[in-house]
């Protein structure tokens, strides 16, 4: 099993930065993409920035522009994932997870989340 503890979230008034980090621990061979996805209340849980073992980078495009200079990160002799949000919106508001697929079989394990609220 793989244990993910997301940290950094919070309250932020528009405009303002946030940094989330996530650990990864447990049976941990080898970790291929690491990402963090977000779900506001009542909406489905999107895919916000993703990053592979090689350092290639994906972001949604809501984020795209704002997210994009040093955002998602990686650190992989610590087996963590950073995500620089600057900017940021009221909808950027949600619950955030970090996510992780590990070892052969690309198997998918989920942080508890971490609130991110912005005011207007």
């Amino acid at each position: 099993q793989v244990q993910l503890v997301e940290s950094g979230g919070g309250l932020v008034q528009a405009g303002g930065s946030l940094r989330l980090s996530c650990s990864a621990s447990g049976s941990i061979f080898s970790i291929n993409a690491m990402g963090w996805y977000r779900q506001a209340p009542g909406k489905q849980r999107e895919l916000v920035a993703t990053i592979t073992s090689g350092g290639r980078t994906n972001y949604a495009d809501s984020v795209k522009g704002r997210f994009t200079i040093s955002t998602i990160s990686r650190d992989n002799g610590k087996n963590m994932v950073y995500l620089q949000m600057n900017n940021l919106k009221p909808e950027d508001t949600a619950v955030y997870y970090c996510n992780v697929e590990v070892g052969v079989l690309y198997r998918s394990f989920w942080g508890q989340g971490t609130q991110v609220t912005v005011s207007s």
